[in-house]
């Protein structure tokens, strides 16, 4: 099974790496150095928030939401890029953007799913809550805690179901999507996993380093092996 899923992610951060390529060609060209990651994170919130909005008070304007939902989406697509061509990559912006892709989904998840498929919404909404607590637990011990591939995963297989629910919205969805949104749910899963088993790997960041005591452990370390030869 591990070696399975080692297969796998490593599968899927080919095809990231491609997607990544494929952007840095449109950045290069026309991103303007002024629009940062975190703005295309923030964007994503204030189009969630509005969505929210929408739907908590009845506001069918469809082409509208589904306008709203695709331009947030695809910042998710932009941001992470971004970060890694113009070497911006925060702990804030770490923290931010799956944040962002929350207050994008959740909305429309609600919306979408709560008087059909309970189950799958309160699973979608625990994993969730378990990512964020894993998240926010590394964060507190100044630990940078990138998106890994499943979660990036889990991220494309949700907006591609949710902007489908968007557009065919009243009519009934194809099973084919639910089985997608649970199949969303293990990637989310296997996302916590591999962030925990992590942990030892990732560095503290904006920690002085003690200089000092690197030098008197390499001077030990010395004095040992001469002793020795």
């Amino acid at each position: 099974m591990r070696n399975f899923l080692e297969n796998l992610k490593f599968f899927l951060e080919k095809i990231d790496h491609l997607r990544d390529q494929v952007l840095f060609v449109f950045i290069k060209k026309f991103w303007s150095k002024k629009i940062l990651p975190d703005h295309l994170s923030w964007a994503r919130v204030f189009i969630g928030i509005i969505i929210l909005v929408f739907l908590f008070f009845g506001i069918e304007n469809k082409l509208l939401i589904i306008s709203l939902f695709i331009i947030g989406a695809f910042s998710d697509l932009l941001d992470g890029s971004v970060a890694r061509f113009f070497k911006n990559e925060t702990k804030f912006g770490a923290f931010l953007d799956p944040m962002a892709d929350r207050v994008l989904l959740i909305p429309i998840a609600f919306y979408s799913l709560f008087l059909n498929y309970k189950i799958l919404l309160f699973t979608l909404i625990i994993a969730e809550v378990a990512n964020l607590l894993a998240s926010a637990y590394l964060h507190s011990k100044d630990i940078l805690v990138k998106s890994n591939i499943f979660g990036k995963t889990k991220m494309v297989l949700q907006s591609i179901v949710f902007a489908v629910i968007l557009i065919m919205w009243p009519n009934p969805l194809s099973n084919l999507f639910i089985y997608i949104l649970w199949t969303s749910a293990i990637f989310t899963i296997l996302s916590i996993l591999f962030k925990v088993s992590e942990i030892q790997n990732l560095t503290p960041l904006n920690k002085p380093i003690d200089k000092k005591l690197i030098k008197e452990k390499l001077t030990k370390h010395l004095h040992a092996k001469n002793k020795n030869t």
